[in-house]
């Protein structure tokens, strides 16, 4: 998937106003993600992004840090400097979006890196219903 449509796509999906917003949750997520997957996986799923997305992934070390869900979304309100409900359904759009973008293989060893918690916000897409 080439930049222009991943950017498209999340900002078709999560409804926003413009091509900065989009970015800047792509962002917000992926930079998120990128911590908590840790270098050898982020990495990984980088290499199948287009470069200008997968800077987003690199995180400043290679451990993964681990926190939960909740965390995750607080990561990506702050950054994303949006209230939280916009900031989770951005998130899920988001991941939605890089689930197309990446192989079913590389999906799924995100899915295994990552705890229980995560999984309504792997799973859900941005079109299903999550409680947060």
């Amino acid at each position: 998937m080439k930049y222009h449509d991943f950017i498209g796509q999340v900002q078709h999906r999560a409804k926003l106003s413009s091509e900065g917003e989009a970015v800047r949750a792509t962002r917000a997520t992926l930079s998120t993600l990128g911590e908590r997957l840790g270098g050898g996986e982020a990495a990984d799923v980088a290499a199948q992004l287009p470069e200008e997305i997968a800077i987003f992934l690199k995180p400043e070390i290679d451990e993964a840090d681990r926190f939960d869900v909740n965390e995750f979304f607080g990561r990506v309100e702050r950054r994303e400097q949006v209230d939280r409900p916009d900031a989770v359904f951005h998130s899920r759009c988001v991941i939605d979006v890089l689930s197309d973008a990446v192989s079913g293989g590389e999906f799924d060893d995100i899915r295994s890196q990552l705890p229980e918690d995560y999984r309504p916000l792997l799973d859900t897409g941005s079109t299903g219903r999550m409680d947060t």
